[in-house]
């Protein structure tokens, strides 16, 4: 498992995709971070005075991981849409199925591969709030919060584009239809904050909702929970899915 995953790693790293994206989303977030980061300097002086006033880690550092979790949404179908799409379009997957290594551990080699790709570029994106350190106070119990919100929707992400990829031999089709699963779990909580009493069940499937507290610095069991129970559960069906084609094959 530890090796496949190893495998893929190597294999995201030989592809100018990802390459291209580690660049890309390090320059949008890097000018986010300083378009905050130039605009708190702005009013510092006029805030300075107001009791309670919002400091840097409220309106650079919660602002920056926001727009990280943007970014990561819109770019993990691009990264899970080859996991095991590509795979069964390549004719591979039989062989893969068919080595001495058990569903599970196909799908958590991949899984393991592709999320350690996101974490390098979740490292690299907690690098420019702690810059800040080198100048101002930040709290870094809500950076650390935040970040743990992340870590936690990027695992979400890459269960989900996973399984989506387990479906198709089309690395496109599993793309399109991870970014919308993803983009209906993000926006699902609208519907929750419609006012109808049959409406909650909705907002509570909402990825988005779990993870604004986080970026308050208000971390809660039942969104720790939310977020395992929605990576598990994608994982369980991709070896579900594996098993049964073995089964068939």
């Amino acid at each position: 498992m530890l090796n496949l995953a190893r495998n893929e790693l190597y294999r995201l790293f030989l592809s100018p995709l990802a390459w291209v994206i580690l660049a890309l989303s390090q320059a949008l977030l890097a000018y986010l971070f300083l378009s905050h980061l130039d605009y708190f300097m702005q009013i510092q002086s006029q805030i300075a005075a107001i009791p309670g006033a919002p400091g840097v880690t409220e309106m650079i550092v919660a602002p920056l991981l926001g727009n990280a979790a943007i970014v990561l949404l819109l770019i993990s179908p691009l990264i899970t849409m080859r996991l095991l799409a590509e795979e069964r379009r390549n004719e591979s997957l039989p062989l893969l199925t068919s080595a001495p290594l058990t569903a599970a551990g196909v799908v958590m080699g991949k899984f393991l591969g592709s999320f350690a790709f996101l974490l390098i570029l979740l490292f690299m994106v907690l690098l420019m709030p702690l810059s800040l350190l080198l100048g101002s106070h930040i709290d870094l119990m809500q950076l650390a919060s935040g970040a743990l919100g992340l870590l936690l929707l990027i695992a979400s992400f890459m269960a989900i584009g996973l399984f989506l990829s387990s479906l198709t031999r089309q690395p496109a089709i599993a793309a399109v239809a991870t970014f919308s699963l993803l983009f209906f779990l993000w926006i699902v909580d609208w519907a929750g904050q419609s006012g109808h009493d049959d409406a909650g069940w909705l907002g509570w499937l909402s990825l988005l909702k779990h993870f604004e507290p986080m970026l308050q610095g208000e971390l809660y069991t039942a969104d720790v929970a939310y977020y395992l129970i929605v990576t598990l559960t994608f994982l369980l069906f991709a070896i579900r899915k594996l098993d049964n084609e073995r089964l068939t094959g």
